[in-house]
């Protein structure tokens, strides 16, 4: 999850998922850069950076000449944001530390279980049956389970409404979480890597969006009311988000 949006710091939603994208070169300074352009029905330009690309995401009714010059704009940010240390991917193997709702555990595989349990600071994975890649995927299974517990449990006591919210588990690259026009909410599972006070965060941002499918004011005004310290989080979020390792 190193993906930062200018907007926010690192993708939160989208209410229309983006036209497949196309790859335009723009020239910045002395070098010519590459960037993935996908339109969809937004009212904001979205300029996401991970790693050495960078994705444009545009209104359909604005110029290519207004989508540059945007970028252009961000030269200084894009160019620190491509320069900044970037976690890798995880090695999946004993004695790994997962990173765990702001803590870790350690990696312990159990070659006599088919189990998957926490045991305090070990995350103890059976491997009975399970083939070369059976630890990632036996760990990234219990994850899943264990994200779709907590989200739903955040989920309804953040909630100020009493009608109950349909909530399932994100697979996405660049985004913590969405929320549809109907008002249901997905978190990216990856969110458990996170300290609880981050992801309850999130959690208000995304409940927020079921009176606002938007970023306006009343948007802001609906977070800060789930969630008061909100610009803190959202500093905090953008800081980590980087050094997450790829699951």
């Amino acid at each position: 999850m190193s993906r930062a949006l200018i907007q926010l710091g690192l993708a939160f939603d989208a209410p229309e998922a983006p036209a497949p994208a196309h790859a335009r070169h723009l020239r910045m300074g002395r070098e010519i850069f590459r960037y993935s352009l996908a339109r969809a029905r937004r009212r904001t330009i979205a300029l996401l950076v991970e790693g050495d690309g960078i994705e444009v995401r545009a209104p359909r009714h604005v110029s290519i000449s207004e989508i540059e010059a945007f970028i252009l704009e961000k030269e200084r940010w894009i160019r620190r944001r491509l320069a900044e240390p970037r976690a890798g991917p995880f090695i999946w193997q004993s004695g790994a530390m997962l990173p765990w709702l702001g803590r870790s555990l350690t990696i312990v595989p159990n070659r006599e279980s088919s189990a998957t349990a926490r045991s305090g600071e070990r995350l103890e994975i059976g491997l009975a049956g399970a083939g070369e890649r059976g630890l990632r995927e036996r760990a990234l299974a219990w994850i899943r389970d264990q994200a779709l517990a907590l989200f739903c449990e955040r989920v309804a006591a953040i909630s100020l409404t009493p009608e109950p919210v349909q909530v399932g588990l994100s697979n996405a690259l660049t985004q913590w979480g969405s929320c549809n026009r109907k008002g249901r909410v997905l978190l990216n599972w990856r969110l458990m890597m996170l300290p609880p006070r981050l992801i309850d965060y999130v959690v208000a941002h995304e409940l927020a969006h079921r009176s606002e499918l938007n970023h306006s004011k009343r948007f802001w005004a609906v977070v800060a009311s789930l969630y008061p310290d909100h610009t803190a989080a959202r500093r905090e979020l953008r800081h980590l988000a980087p050094t997450l390792p790829e699951l």
